[in-house]
């Protein structure tokens, strides 16, 4: 009689552990974070040695690896986001996990990167973040503030994403 129990029950527990995992609302965003201070890192972008230095713009800060398929998948939609929201005083900026640098560079070539990227084969700046996958992304305001985690490749030009960049571009 117990195991007929303790069976359901089991898979009743498993089944809301993958719910909770696999809701949007866990992949798209961590409200948790919003408002902390954008943790502030060395890194050598044109017009930039800190994150701090783009204070006044939002970033959308994205941390990746050449060998990551789903980062791969995003690259051409951040590509196109940068054309979107550079005239509009924002800026994807790109950390790489790549331990080996000629991937790194072959991959920046291949899918014609355009936006700003940094390599950190220490992935120091990843775990000051606490991130434990790629891609995972971080909206960040003009403030240096976080507005949003986002875990996964996107569509950076869904209606959904768009709506929380425009919300930031919008705000002085």
């Amino acid at each position: 009689m117990k195991h007929k129990i303790l069976g359901p029950i089991g898979l009743i527990f498993a089944a809301a552990v993958l719910y909770v995992f696999a809701a949007p609302s866990y992949r798209q965003g961590e409200p948790s974070l919003a408002g902390r201070k954008a943790q502030d890192f060395d890194m050598q972008i044109t017009g930039a040695s800190h994150l701090s230095d783009l204070r006044g713009k939002v970033v959308i800060l994205d941390f990746w690896a050449s060998w990551c398929p789903p980062c791969l998948e995003e690259a051409a939609s951040l590509n196109r986001l940068q054309q979107d929201i550079s005239s509009r005083g924002g800026v994807v900026v790109a950390i790489s996990e790549d331990e080996d640098e000629s991937a790194y560079n072959k991959f920046l070539k291949d899918n014609n990167i355009i936006f700003p990227t940094y390599r950190d084969p220490t992935k120091k700046i990843k775990e000051s973040y606490g991130t434990v996958m790629i891609p995972e992304t971080y909206l960040i305001d003009r403030n240096g503030r976080l507005a949003r985690k986002i875990v996964g490749a996107q569509d950076w030009q869904s209606p959904e994403v768009m709506r929380s960049i425009d919300v930031l571009l919008t705000q002085k």
